[in-house]
């Protein structure tokens, strides 16, 4: 264990924000299992639960996460599953991510609002005996390498490794090392940070929410233990969404008549003596903050507006809110403002971004048919969609090696970049690396309606 290659912060903070991790990796590396340990070591699992998994005598973790049939009868993940725990400091929110490469796209929505990811590796898979002290000759599995990049390109704050099964393997300390430095090298070469590496028995329990001290020669915390002291993305992403302009994009168009009796009464929200709009724009603030009396440009019409009421999600009057916070506005007039469209800071012209109409992306591809140059895609950017056209494949990356190949088409479970086309310019687009929200799409089949594939916005 080296502190200074896997920082993490040690101390406790009391009133935490519950902190948002998946557990991801290949298949049947012990995801569920070890979601299963952690909710029945910190007591969140009812004696009736405990006694529906009992097989034969011994309890099976998997089953307390695995809620589908088919997942019960095959002995595997499909659906992320959610689940709750807390401890005296914190509270947890974790998700089951599937590890079978046919339901990548599962593991993408999981990754998309995690605070932290916790990429779990099976010692039992890999060939650590032939592997020298640096990992060099240890080939990792092909969906720990996608996961993990993933999860970095997805801008997962923290990414935990945590090598399973330990206790299954012969000389433990030497099969930790050296598959710790393989992932440890792979994760430079990715230009991944790493909050820390942890060898756990998911099974037995050790160092998951209890030290095993000096097993395997490390001597650091627990895995309950970092994830108690990991950052949520929440923080860190309204420190740099306050830093932008503001931006919302409108989730619903409220419009309320006199007799309205929910929440602040009619009156409140509309006064008699103030000129203003009769309806509520309602969304979560992308970036930025919003008080009453601030100048918003209502994007793509260009209207300009002042905002006259700023509503908290409880209906509230509110002087401020900002990103990550969910409100309502009142413009002091009636304006043209449709689902899909941005409330925007207005902001003098020479300085206002322009709707972008031509995208650059690093995509993830995750329907079986084959991205084509030339084929039309839905794109939902916020909650506008348009139609989207694939002008150009810039290349695939290679998850052995992380080298850009090029390629005329990508399919499912590749990870490239690619040149989009849109058919209308799209307003609030930033890239992802600024905002997670307005540099996100997504991008859906015409025809058969499925989920094609995840788009980050790079330029």
């Amino acid at each position: 264990f080296d502190a200074q290659k896997e920082p993490f912060l040690a101390q406790n903070q009391p009133n935490k924000p519950a902190l948002r991790f998946l557990t991801c990796g290949s298949v049947d590396d012990g995801k569920s299992t070890l979601m299963g340990r952690l909710l029945i070591d910190t007591r969140a699992v009812t004696s009736d639960q405990l006694a529906s998994v009992q097989r034969s005598g011994a309890t099976d973790l998997a089953l307390l996460t695995d809620g589908l049939q088919a997942e019960r009868e095959q002995g595997i993940t499909i659906d992320v599953a959610y689940r709750y725990f807390s401890t005296a400091t914190r509270k947890f929110i974790m998700a089951d991510a599937p590890g079978h490469a046919q339901y990548t796209r599962n593991m993408v929505t999981a990754a998309s609002s995690a605070d932290a990811a916790v990429v779990l590796v099976d010692a039992t898979k890999l060939n650590w005996q032939t592997a020298d002290a640096e990992g060099k000759l240890l080939a990792l599995l092909p969906q720990t390498r996608r996961h993990t990049l993933l999860a970095h390109w997805l801008r997962v704050p923290s990414v935990v490794f945590v090598i399973n099964k330990l206790d299954a393997v012969a000389d433990v300390q030497t099969a930790f090392v050296r598959i710790r430095s393989a992932l440890l090298a792979f994760a430079v070469e990715a230009g991944i940070p790493v909050a820390a590496t942890v060898p756990i028995s998911a099974l037995l329990g050790w160092n998951v929410t209890r030290p095993h001290t000096g097993w395997c020669g490390y001597h650091g915390p627990a895995l309950l233990a970092i994830l108690e002291s990991l950052p949520t993305e929440s923080a860190s992403t309204r420190q740099q969404a306050g830093d932008l302009p503001f931006a919302l994009p409108v989730q619903l168009v409220e419009k309320l008549a006199e007799s309205t009796q929910i929440g602040a009464s009619f009156n409140e929200i509309f006064p008699a003596e103030t000129p203003q709009g009769r309806r509520i724009f309602w969304g979560r603030i992308a970036s930025g903050s919003v008080t009453p009396g601030q100048s918003v440009q209502i994007m793509p019409s260009g209207e300009v507006a002042v905002v006259a009421q700023l509503l908290s999600h409880t209906r509230q009057a509110r002087p401020l809110l900002a990103g990550g916070e969910s409100c309502g506005i009142v413009l002091d007039r009636e304006v043209d403002v449709s689902r899909g469209d941005w409330l925007q800071a207005a902001q003098p012209l020479q300085t206002a971004p322009d709707p972008a109409q031509r995208l650059t992306a690093t995509v993830a591809w995750l329907d079986e048919e084959p991205l084509r140059v030339g084929r039309t895609y839905w794109a939902l950017h916020g909650h506008r969609w348009v139609k989207a056209k694939i002008e150009r494949i810039n290349h695939q990356l290679n998850i052995e090696t992380l080298a850009q190949q090029p390629a005329t088409e990508l399919p499912v479970n590749a990870l490239g970049e690619i040149v989009l086309q849109l058919r209308e310019p799209l307003a609030g687009v930033l890239p992802y690396e600024m905002s997670r929200s307005q540099g996100s799409l997504v991008l859906v089949d015409t025809a058969s309606h499925k989920t094609s594939g995840a788009l980050m916005v790079t330029g």
